[in-house]
């Protein structure tokens, strides 16, 4: 070194910014409303990180506790009584609960799948496919293959 030190100021960034949460709403069945600081909504289902923790028994059966649910003080958990919370990070990882008709045809043309195509990668008949493309409810397991072969899609 020649004593003559250089200043520089760097900014080292890794990966995407956190979620932070702006609002959370209890809804029936273990399902939570959340509302990003990025301004999208989304609602999540609970029940299965619930029923599967043991830390979580509390909110199994207690539908008070579960409603009283709050956005932690920086945005990133929602929290309940009894030191019990979810982070914003791990929140946003889980898909939405909602998935309905008009979600399974755009996925199709996502996918660019016909109802044979449709049905032989979700291994339905394709009666099924057809129905699920019109009023037919989408069953939770169909959704998340869907989101799957989205989420997949061209790899």
């Amino acid at each position: 070194m020649s004593g003559n030190a250089s200043t520089r100021a760097d900014m080292i960034a890794v990966g995407e910014p956190l979620p932070r949460i702006e609002r959370a709403e209890a809804l029936d069945g273990r399902k939570v409303r959340i509302g990003w600081r990025s301004g999208e909504t989304r609602v999540v289902d609970l029940a299965p990180v619930i029923a599967s923790r043991r830390i979580f028994r509390p909110l199994r059966d207690d539908d008070e506790l579960f409603r009283s649910l709050r956005v932690a003080e920086y945005g990133n958990a929602i929290e309940w009584a009894s030191d019990l919370d979810l982070s914003a990070l791990w929140l946003d990882r889980l898909p939405s609960a909602e998935f309905d008709n008009r979600d399974f045809r755009a996925a199709m043309a996502a996918l660019d799948m016909t109802l044979d195509g449709m049905a032989a990668a979700l291994g339905l008949s394709r009666r099924l496919i057809a129905d699920y493309r019109k009023t037919r409810p989408i069953p939770r397991h169909v959704a998340l293959a869907t989101r799957y072969l989205l989420d997949h899609k061209g790899a």
